[in-house]
């Protein structure tokens, strides 16, 4: 039954060329970004520390987000992504060096993190402008929610053979991300599309074009505004690290188990959206998400159990895989083709913002209140949050279908 919902997307070559190769790059960069993880906390013992690493990736991106986006526009998407990919690899390639030539330091990794956030602000805007040139219209939900599923295919598989992979040492994990990145550049490559450039994103007026356009479509700044506030608040990745150390007393291999529960919900959630597609009330639908979302986080900081934390992870990702589906089908049924490279980096900073400005805040929350309590506290505050917007953004919360 599944795959007979996506038996017309399998046709399209290029899609799921495209689709693997962001399989093969997104599991080596949760592989790269555990083993980043737990090697920073390994050599500090540091939440605070651990915070920095999402501020030095969220700076740079949020300074590159705009000009990325009109790069984006401008140029051969395509290859904008298999360089994201090719960078990501010579990363790694640093830390595996920096490993066996024992210099690694609390420095190296924020340059790193620093350099992370600056391919963050190309790779997202490129690859999910990329989608709507290789399938039908018709096909776009249903792509964008396989593409989901693959995402969530990636985030479970990379963090688990990642924490597996760890108990032989760093090093092997930086080397299988080598693999894998050089891998996913070769096949991005392949994939072949009529790329048209935009002649308007040429000026320093078109610079700002994408932010505009979110701006006066009420819809979807509350969309990208709900999702940057509840990740923000509510996200707890940053101290997994802590939880499966000192408060479930595991290692890397817990860890990999983790960061992989929120992804688990995710694909079963996006199994249920292709064959239930949300096609009424997806406003409320939308706001109850967010909400499930910050009652799983409260659960998970209360818990002193490895397979009940895994549990409410998993509840906390199905949830915010609604809001992804919703907010990406939105933004690529609402933006024409010239301007979506633009919008996508607009999205992507908000993105960024709620993920790496959330490592940041969680991880400094917790330097002050604890880990129990900064994830309890996030999860609270998302919750206000979808509640809030009922009441600020009406538009969302009114929204009956997917094109208005």
């Amino acid at each position: 039954m599944f795959f007979s919902h996506y038996e017309s997307l399998f046709k399209q070559s290029a899609f799921m060329r495209f689709w693997l190769a962001r399989v093969m790059g997104i599991s080596a960069n949760q592989m790269l970004m555990l083993g980043i993880a737990w090697h920073m906390y390994d050599i500090t013992g540091s939440a605070w520390d651990l915070g920095l690493v999402g501020l030095c990736q969220f700076i740079p991106a949020l300074l590159m987000a705009l000009p990325a986006g009109q790069l984006i526009d401008r140029l051969h998407r395509g290859r904008i992504f298999a360089m994201c990919m090719m960078l990501q690899a010579s990363v790694a390639v640093v830390l595996l060096w920096a490993m066996l030539n024992h210099v690694e330091s609390r420095g190296l990794i924020f340059v790193i993190a620093v350099v992370l956030g600056i391919n963050r602000s190309f790779q997202m805007p490129s690859q999910q402008a990329i989608t709507p040139l290789l399938v039908p219209k018709e096909l776009l939900q249903r792509a964008t929610a396989l593409s989901s599923t693959g995402v969530e295919i990636a985030i479970i598989g990379g963090p688990a053979m990642g924490g597996m992979i760890y108990t032989q040492g760093a090093s092997a994990v930086y080397a299988c991300c080598v693999v894998l990145f050089v891998a996913a550049f070769a096949l991005t490559l392949s994939v072949k599309y009529r790329h048209v450039a935009s002649h308007l994103a040429a000026s320093w007026h078109s610079l700002f074009a994408g932010l505009r356009f979110v701006l006066q479509r009420k819809v979807l700044l509350g969309a990208i505004s709900l999702d940057l506030f509840a990740v923000l608040l509510g996200g707890a990745t940053a101290l997994l690290p802590i939880f499966a150390k000192d408060i479930l007393h595991g290692g890397p291999q817990e860890l990999g188990f983790l960061r992989a529960a929120p992804a688990v919900g995710a694909l079963a959630m996006s199994i249920i959206i292709t064959r239930w597609p949300i096609e009424r009330a997806i406003g409320y639908k939308l706001l109850a998400a967010v909400a499930v979302f910050g009652l799983a986080n409260i659960g998970f900081g209360l818990s002193t159990q490895l397979g009940l934390s895994i549990m409410f992870l998993a509840v906390a990702g199905a949830a915010d895989n609604i809001s992804v589906v919703t907010r990406l089908t939105l933004m690529q049924l609402e933006t024409p083709d010239e301007m979506r490279g633009r919008v996508a980096a607009v999205n992507g900073v908000f993105i960024g913002a709620s993920n790496e400005l959330g490592e940041f805040e969680s991880g400094a929350s917790a330097a002050l209140i604890g880990p129990v309590g900064s994830v309890v506290v996030g999860g609270v505050g998302t919750i206000l949050v979808a509640l809030a917007w009922v009441e600020l953004v009406p538009a969302l919360a009114k929204r009956d279908t997917m094109t208005s």
